[in-house]
């Protein structure tokens, strides 16, 4: 699969790219200034930026969980942060009637973990012409990625790259097998979450926990491997993040973290031999 654009930012060819944004519209006005503040850090790294953020959680730990906006005060919530931004924008969709809409605000649709072998969803996102991101399953083995990447490609659409997200090892407990990496990007342009990698799954009763300070590891790690991008949960309170504020990464890190990751990348840039086998 070749590498192709999404918005204004080029999927898959040999400059890194950074999803970031926070987990959930918590509200228009701090959405527009996550959206804003990773936008200035971005450009003043030369760093092709997607903003992203979600209308609706489906899938929290507790019924009693924040869920976002929902998708019709969601969806022009984006779009006009994105108007306002000239930012691409990704958000996730859960269910194939929502698409239409979603596509509507979002140059990315995408599918969550979770919902990774759900055919009618990813025919649905696949249908809208967006581009569209499959999150791999926690249960997922990365070879049989392929089938989902399948369902999207079918469905009359190449414009799809793949996130690693971690693996399900024990109870409540992620782990993160760099050689999932190489074996995903020899089917499409592969991202790395390094925010979600650190959950803890409905580990902190009724909600996740999370470990961000392994965010930095993970993510050179990642880089150093040679992937494609990097998608961040990024919140500028994480102890009041109403949404995974327990594996975000706290905004004023951001900007020292994507240096070094810079720096990684250019230096691997240098030995391509060393990196992941190109899609």
């Amino acid at each position: 699969m070749s590498d192709f654009e999404a918005g204004n930012v080029r999927i898959g060819a040999s400059a890194l790219f950074l999803i970031a944004g926070p987990c959930v519209i918590e509200s228009e006005a701090h959405t527009r200034r996550m959206a804003e503040a990773i936008q200035r850090i971005a450009a003043d790294l030369r760093l092709p930026f997607i903003f992203k953020a979600s209308y609706d959680k489906a899938n929290r730990t507790s019924a009693a969980g924040f869920r976002g906006p929902g998708l019709v005060e969601g969806t022009a919530i984006l779009r006009r942060v994105a108007e306002s931004t000239g930012l691409a924008v990704l958000t996730d969709v859960h269910q194939a009637a929502d698409c239409p809409r979603a596509a509507e605000a979002a140059d990315i649709l995408q599918i969550p973990a979770f919902l990774c072998r759900q055919t009618d969803l990813l025919a649905a996102a696949a249908k809208t012409g967006r581009a569209i991101n499959i999150k791999k399953g926690q249960f997922a083995a990365p070879w049989d990625m392929r089938y989902a990447l399948e369902k999207v490609t079918g469905a009359g659409n190449s414009r799809v790259f793949l996130t690693e997200r971690g693996t399900s090892f024990g109870y409540n407990n992620l782990v993160v097998d760099m050689r999932s990496l190489a074996i995903l990007r020899q089917m499409a342009p592969v991202v790395f979450d390094g925010t979600h990698s650190v959950q803890m799954p409905s580990a902190a009763g009724g909600k996740s926990g999370g470990q961000p300070e392994f965010i930095p590891v993970l993510t050179r790690a990642a880089v150093a491997a040679g992937v494609d991008g990097i998608f961040l949960e990024v919140h500028d309170d994480p102890a009041n993040a109403k949404s995974d504020g327990a594996n975000a990464l706290d905004l004023k890190l951001l900007r020292p973290l994507l240096e070094t990751l810079l720096a990684v990348h250019a230096a691997a840039a240098a030995h391509p031999e060393s990196s992941c086998p190109a899609h």
